[in-house]
């Protein structure tokens, strides 16, 4: 246990499985008190029964719509008298499509899911973090700087991600509330692990996601979380509108297939 968050509020939606879960037990570990923001009921329980903390801090909440947010965001603010930090983790990735076979419905779910939830939980917390001089973080993806093949509408909200958390640090600097994202490329999780296991060679896909990592493997949430730690504490008081890949090199190139097998 640390207290590099000690006495931090941290308001952290999509909180209750994946990366957002790890990143809960990580603020909670360092300190933070946590209240997340879900719309799955049975993961909220899940999850505060795994990190021991109070049903009343898992909240059944809809990121998409507003009065649901502005509830939540009210309701931590009354109990805990303040918020420190926002992090928006809550996305969607699916439809797995090209961009003229997305419906729109399916596209406009994406955008209100990944980009509007921001909207909104800045527009209700702002005045809090405003008076305790906090931080947002904003849970991006590193094909919103490279694109993915059938994910278009999805890598599209990951851009605007990057293209808002960059606006806000500008918008908000006067304020000493700082804004950052981090940018994943493969996490293991529960829902990829089942998606993996679907496929007809789940091997290769793990081999594929351990390849596209310089570092040489696919990681868990928790390394997410460790970056999100460092972001949301005093240790990084002045850095802003920064989108940090946390994708052991994903993005830095192609490697040679010849030096792949050397190493090996």
């Amino acid at each position: 246990m640390g207290d590099l968050l000690k006495d931090k509020v941290i308001f952290l939606t999509g909180g209750s499985m994946g990366i957002g879960l790890e990143c809960a037990r990580k603020y909670l570990e360092e300190g933070a008190r946590v209240v997340i923001a879900a719309n799955d009921e049975e993961s909220l329980h899940q999850a505060a029964s795994a990190l021991r903390i109070r049903m009343d801090d898992c909240m059944f909440c809809d990121v998409t719509n507003a009065a649901t947010v502005q509830w939540a965001i009210e309701k931590t603010i009354l109990r805990y008298g303040k918020i420190n930090v926002v992090h928006n983790n809550a996305g969607i990735a699916h439809p797995a499509k090209t961009l003229h076979d997305t419906a729109d419905h399916e596209w406009d779910l994406l955008f209100d899911v990944n980009v509007k939830s921001i909207l909104l939980t800045t527009r209700f917390a702002i005045g809090s973090l405003k008076k305790t001089k906090g931080c947002i973080i904003n849970t991006s993806s590193l094909v919103g700087e490279i694109g993915q093949e059938d994910h278009a509408a999805y890598a599209a909200t990951k851009g605007a991600v990057n293209a808002l958390t960059r606006s806000m640090a500008l918008d908000y600097a006067p304020y000493g509330v700082r804004v950052n994202a981090v940018a994943p490329a493969g996490v293991w999780t529960d829902m990829l692990r089942k998606w993996a296991a679907s496929l007809d060679d789940p091997q290769a896909m793990a081999s594929y996601l351990d390849q596209i990592h310089p570092l040489g493997y696919c990681p868990q949430g928790d390394v997410i979380g460790d970056a999100c730690v460092f972001l949301a504490s005093d240790k990084a008081s002045f850095i802003t509108g920064s989108v940090m890949p946390v994708s052991g090199g994903a993005e830095l190139g192609y490697r040679s297939m010849k030096r792949k097998t050397e190493i090996q």
